[in-house]
């Protein structure tokens, strides 16, 4: 197992995430000694949803006022249709998922977290995999899109859905460990 001791991953979600994506990469990512901060558009709590019904709620560490991605090692971002879709529409949330990608930090994105990277314009030429419904968006946001349990294309992790979350969860962790792209070339 990776050690990711004085490793920050940010979990960024709203209300309507798909709980086992957050849930569970976020015990996969302390287990093996990550800390874990849940960033969301306000504080205070964030509801999941789970089996078609809003389901627990999580606390959020962090506001996106309140950080920056140079408070973070990596970036996770939880799917569901709501999340996604709630968050593409803020402008403070992408910048922060597009800063990440501007400083070679890893990015894991599961189900329709992809979402989010499309509107951040950064899947240009990236081979990913998403949720199988937003292929299209996938493909005219620039990406190659396809049908597989995780995809990694220089630190960004993607996954389809939770039944693929063991494979997911294992790379990100992996990739987390390995940190930043340009610090292996260097």
């Amino acid at each position: 197992m990776e050690n990711l001791n004085r490793k920050r991953v940010a979990i960024l979600a709203t209300n309507g995430f798909e709980e086992s994506e957050l849930r569970d990469p976020k015990k996969a990512l302390e287990k093996a000694g990550a800390e874990v901060h849940i960033i969301s558009e306000q504080s205070g709590t964030i509801k999941g949803w789970s089996d078609g019904n809003w389901s627990n709620s999580y606390d959020v560490d962090k506001t996106l006022d309140e950080v920056t991605q140079s408070d973070y090692n990596a970036l996770m971002l939880p799917g569901g249709v709501i999340n996604p879709d709630k968050l593409r529409r803020n402008e403070k949330a992408v910048k922060f998922v597009k800063s990440f990608f501007e400083n070679h930090k890893p990015v894991g994105a599961i189900c329709h977290g992809p979402w989010l990277l499309a509107e951040a314009d950064v899947l240009k030429n990236r081979k990913i995999t998403s949720f199988s419904s937003i292929k299209t968006d996938m493909v005219n946001a620039g990406a190659n899109w396809v049908d597989e349990e995780v995809v990694v294309d220089e630190g960004l992790v993607t996954s389809r859905s939770p039944k693929d979350m063991q494979a997911f969860t294992d790379k990100l962790v992996e990739e987390v460990y390995e940190g930043k792209h340009e610090e292996q070339t260097a």
